[in-house]
């Protein structure tokens, strides 16, 4: 099968479906509505032991429509995007809205306030290129795990995998907004053994973009696979006690995550934030910045406009270590008095909600081994699991594993352990090195978190 490109027709549909969808809902009696219509392609490729283990390919459009009547809103989407099913879903929603509870926040932007911009213009958040036809992504996928089953010390590739997807939506809404872009995006993976039995232990490297030229090499994502499942045999547990903790580049951005989930509109309208009080107060170490730019080219979550027709831009969310504004969509804006951050994403069946693009968070001058140096004695965390976080008081505890670190240098590895804190300490009192990855939607360096709490041994 060659590689080729979704048609160009396929936008104008979406936008028809879309616009379609907003006339009936107006028609079945709705007072304000807006309509998203998605579709696209996938292709996902598993290889194992050489050969061609699982092919999936996906194709299709969706349509989701929301209406608002009288500070009441409803929420419907289809697979079936006919006429019937168009006016059945207008109908529906209609009458489930009737239904709903009264929230005076709720409503449209007014349409002096939406974006001029009704496309991804330069962003370059799609590849122009034809799309990879499933016998390079089979190549791709080989190449990574040859490179991975190569390392001595492996005793499998558990997969590798490669894929493509292609996806376009179109945004319209009975203030006038219409828009729509599309995203592409390429991903090599693999997951790699040693040990067996109980001594087992596994990791893996994986590595998206929307354009497939500034994907790293196959083989380099197979190696470091491989490097990273080889330094995890013989781990352990480590002692029990109030150590430091260096969170890897790997999963540091975590810890922002859980700062961004407490200054999301949602949470602080609901007063279910540990930082509902600070805006203009230090959350983070003087000179350090959280920015948020949808802007970037090329990256993964950029988007010109928001899922409520508002124009995006860079803002900074924590400037010099204070805290500058919560991330809003309108309602929750109009429940603080505060103007929408243009923030606002939603899925096929579900209203609007605040969410984040692109954040980058201020680097530190110190290398990784200097803080590693610095630590003497400590935990340096690669991977996590569950969570309690308590959204309120910002108490903090979640599974871990790693590396031991003895005399500022890593002496071995570690598993099942817990580490605890609080949100709000741990953030104001961390270092960042210098070591940030390129293209991730959170560009956040390796931090170091001094006296939290290691529950092992």
């Amino acid at each position: 099968m060659s590689g080729h490109r979704i048609s160009t027709e396929h936008p104008a549909r979406l936008q028809t479906l879309a616009e379609s969808l907003v006339a009936a809902a107006r028609k079945a009696g709705a007072e304000q509505a807006d309509a998203l219509a998605t579709g696209g392609q996938s292709i996902s490729i598993d290889v194992r032991n050489g050969a061609l283990e699982q092919a999936d390919r996906a194709e299709g459009i969706e349509i989701g429509l929301r209406v608002l009547i009288g500070g009441r809103q409803a929420c419907v989407s289809a697979s079936d995007h006919s006429d019937d099913s168009i006016a059945e879903m207008a109908a529906r929603a209609v009458a489930m809205a009737r239904e709903a509870p009264v929230d005076d926040h709720l409503g449209l932007a007014d349409p002096d306030r939406l974006a001029v911009s009704r496309d991804a213009g330069g962003l370059q958040i799609a590849d122009d290129r034809p799309d990879p036809a499933p016998e390079t992504l089979q190549d791709l996928a080989l190449r990574a795990e040859e490179a991975a089953r190569e390392q001595p010390g492996i005793s499998q590739v558990e997969s590798a995998n490669a894929s493509f997807s292609r996806r376009h939506l179109w945004l319209a809404a009975s203030n006038g907004f219409s828009g729509g872009y599309g995203r592409s995006t390429h991903v090599v993976s693999a997951v790699a053994i040693t040990g067996e039995g109980l001594g087992m232990e596994r990791d893996y490297a994986a590595e998206a973009r929307a354009w497939a030229e500034d994907l790293p090499q196959p083989e380099e994502i197979g190696r470091l696979a491989a490097e990273r499942t080889l330094a995890r045999a013989g781990s352990r547990k480590p002692p029990t006690g109030a150590f430091p903790i260096l969170y890897d580049r790997r999963v540091s951005s975590s810890l922002i995550g859980h700062l961004l989930a407490a200054v999301n509109g949602s949470a602080v309208a609901r007063g279910a934030s540990w930082l509902r009080r600070a805006l203009g107060e230090p959350v983070l170490p003087d000179g350090m910045n959280l920015i948020e730019d949808p802007l970037r080219p090329r990256y993964p979550s950029s988007r010109p406009f928001d899922a409520e027709g508002l124009a995006t831009a860079r803002r900074k969310i924590v400037a010099d270590g204070v805290l500058q504004g919560w991330t809003l969509d309108l309602a929750t804006g109009r429940k603080l008095g505060m103007d929408s951050t243009a923030s606002a994403a939603r899925g096929l069946a579900s209203a609007p909600s605040p969410t984040n693009s692109n954040v980058i968070l201020t680097p530190g001058p110190a290398h990784y081994d200097d803080l590693l140096a610095d630590m003497d004695t400590g935990l340096v965390v690669t991977s996590m699991l569950g969570a309690s976080i308590n959204g309120t008081t910002g108490d903090y505890s979640r599974g871990a594993a790693g590396f031991w670190v003895q005399n500022g240098r890593i002496a071995y590895p570690v598993n099942e352990c817990t580490i605890a804190g609080n949100l709000r300490d741990m953030l104001r009192n961390m270092r960042a090195a210098d070591d940030a990855l390129p293209w991730r939607a959170a560009e956040v360096p390796s931090l170091l978190v001094g006296g939290m709490t290691v529950a092992g041994a």
